[in-house]
């Protein structure tokens, strides 16, 4: 559930993004690099690593353990209409190294946001998510993941803006190689966003809070601090 929103055009984005799991004590550091073709179609690349955490020794050293590519695009604006805007993201990641366990995944995200004033400050979220994972091996067997969830969000006159979704992850299952299986499930997933703004909706700073049911509670906390590189 990680739909961005932008307006200006021709501008590089290199944003760096730390995530914080509770319940593998994991950093995971991501470093994308996005490029707005145009006003309704932007182009990112990055990669991303992992440090963990073993209890008394502390974490271990930084790796590198995937990179990314994919696109997001409006496929329809609302403008002031009566039919949402609807944007689709669409990311294939592939782990890092890419042994005979190594993984390439294909996440789709389409989006329907419903702005209930001109200026786009308060509206309502619908959307899905649908991510494949392909293994290296044939002895392991990631099935799909789906999401579907809805939400809103309010932005306040200084520019902070404050995003919420709630939905239902409906996993699968999995098998990898002679490892006891992990079971399907079907549960709930929360995300809350904290942005500061500027005046052209671009995010300057961004706080996610994660809440993922895998069946057991998983909490994950992502700080985002994008740079800008202006294109005149």
């Amino acid at each position: 559930m990680d739909i961005q929103r932008c307006s200006i055009r021709r501008r590089l984005r290199h944003r760096a993004a730390w995530h914080f799991r509770s319940a593998c004590h994991q950093r995971n550091p991501s470093i994308p690099l996005t490029v707005d073709v145009t006003e309704n179609v932007s182009l990112y690349a990055g990669v991303s690593g992992s440090s963990t955490n073993f209890g008394s020794a502390g974490f271990s050293s930084f790796q590198i353990t995937s990179w990314n590519i994919g696109f997001q695009a409006d496929l329809y604006q609302q403008n002031g209409g009566t039919f949402p805007t609807v944007t689709l993201q669409s990311t294939i990641t592939q782990s890092i190294p890419n042994g005979p366990l190594g993984t390439t995944s294909f996440n789709n995200i389409l989006e329907f946001d419903y702005a209930l004033d001109s200026d786009e400050t308060r509206g309502l979220l619908s959307g899905f998510q649908h991510t494949r994972t392909d293994v290296g091996n044939a002895l392991g067997r990631i099935n799909p993941n789906t999401i579907a969830y809805v939400g809103g969000y309010y932005q306040w006159p200084n520019n902070w803006k404050f995003t919420g979704r709630v939905g239902v992850q409906s996993f699968e299952g999995a098998q990898l190689l002679t490892l006891t299986s992990i079971q399907p499930f079907t549960q709930p997933i929360v995300r809350l966003d904290l942005d500061r703004m500027d005046d052209n909706d671009n995010r300057l700073f961004g706080i996610t809070a994660e809440i993922m049911w895998v069946p057991k509670p998983a909490y994950q906390l992502t700080v985002r601090t994008p740079l800008y590189a202006v294109r005149n």
